[in-house]
């Protein structure tokens, strides 16, 4: 009896389980499991060389919405604050990689009394949009995060991962710089199966501020790409951050890491000066860098304090300063002949020289006869 049972049962269960979802709907779980993070933190020499607390006391990105294309942030880091999260993978919102929750520390980490890391940004509102579980993204995802980004209103969009370039992903760029978005992206250490250096997208198109990597004192670091064309340096070599575990982790490097320092800087800026449009803001963060040496370095290490608070020529009044016409050349007449002699004017000066030195003569005898007539009581002086 107990065998016949068993077998209804079994049916029975078989027969009200939901069936199962077909193959091409499942998604297989990615390996989850980053490097593990340390409790303790130092300060970092980034993030004492850029220093963006002297500029909080004007912004800290309040009003500044800043989207986070990578492999997903740590939600339960104290230091990190996201208002919304967007998941293509089908995995999760868990960052597998660390990568993402590493980016989201630099542009945003609150700051925690006793704690020495902070973010460039802390005030701005974050939106993590997670397209891959590895170090390198796909171009079609990449595209449809940073539309979505834009459609989102994100006013700064931080790309860490490259690509190769796509049609998709550079109509996705135009798409989002046409609704006033700041792209800030990687250049990338990329180098092409024959070992030479290639372009890394989206950072290669033009209307994308393009980040490279700086090493603590000054340079642009090895790994560096030059065939990206890049627009600034931020620091990108020994770096410090948030780490998935409620940890960090330093020792990292890359220009995925350099990125985030500027996009930061971005948003402090969009911040103070609500009036630049996204290009304006690029022009800015350039024209205040502290300046490069060599290829690849674009106008040299972001620099947040000047990119916020210099008065810039071009902004002034809203329209550019215009120099003043140069004065014309001379022509060679005027230079080889002599004036003509005004022999009157001379006359005149003459005149008024004799007039001046009788008026002069006239005035010391007044001062030494007058005191002497009267100290005789104007009597003639005696003869012989």
């Amino acid at each position: 009896m107990r065998g016949p049972g068993l077998l209804a049962t079994v049916l029975a269960l078989l027969l009200v389980a939901p069936p199962a979802p077909p193959a091409e709907a499942r998604v297989a779980p990615a390996r989850c499991a980053p490097r593990k993070g340390s409790m303790q933190v130092a300060e970092p020499w980034a993030q004492r060389r850029l220093d963006p607390k002297r500029v909080w006391p004007l912004t800290r990105g309040e009003g500044v919405t800043v989207a986070i294309i990578d492999s997903g942030v740590d939600l339960t880091h104290p230091q990190i604050r996201v208002a919304k999260e967007v998941d293509y993978t089908g995995t999760g919102h868990r960052d597998c990689v660390g990568h993402g929750t590493a980016v989201a520390g630099i542009i945003a980490a609150q700051y925690l009394k006793g704690v020495p890391f902070h973010g460039v940004a802390p005030g701005v509102r974050l939106i993590s949009l997670k397209q891959t579980n590895e170090e390198r993204g796909d171009p079609d995802t990449l595209a449809r995060a940073i539309v979505d980004a834009a459609d989102f209103g994100a006013d700064v969009i931080n790309v860490s991962i490259d690509a190769r370039d796509d049609p998709k992903l550079r109509q996705a760029v135009a798409y989002a710089v046409g609704k006033d978005a700041v792209i800030v992206a990687a250049a990338g250490n990329t180098t092409a199966e024959d070992g030479t250096p290639e372009a890394s997208y989206p950072a290669a198109y033009p209307d994308v501020l393009a980040v490279g990597s700086a090493t603590p004192d000054g340079r642009r670091a090895d790994f560096s790409n030059t065939v990206t064309p890049v627009s600034v340096l931020g620091p990108g070599q020994d770096i410090t951050s948030t780490w998935p575990g409620r940890s960090y982790m330093s020792g990292l490097e890359g220009t995925s890491f350099a990125t985030p320092y500027v996009a930061g800087v971005a948003a402090l800026v969009r911040a103070r000066h609500p009036e630049l449009n996204q290009e304006q803001v690029r022009g800015r963060i350039t024209a205040t860098a502290d300046g490069g040496l060599g290829t690849g370095t674009g106008a040299g290490m972001v620099n947040p304090m000047l990119a916020v608070t210099a008065i810039l020529p071009m902004e002034v009044g809203g329209a550019p300063v215009i120099a003043p016409p140069a004065p014309a050349p001379l022509s060679q007449d005027a230079v080889s002949k002599p004036a003509p002699v005004d022999q009157e004017a001379i006359d005149l000066a003459l005149t008024i020289a004799a007039a001046a030195l009788c008026a002069v003569g006239l005035i010391v005898a007044v001062r030494v006869f007058v005191p002497m007539g009267r100290r005789r009581r104007w009597r003639p002086g005696r003869e012989g």
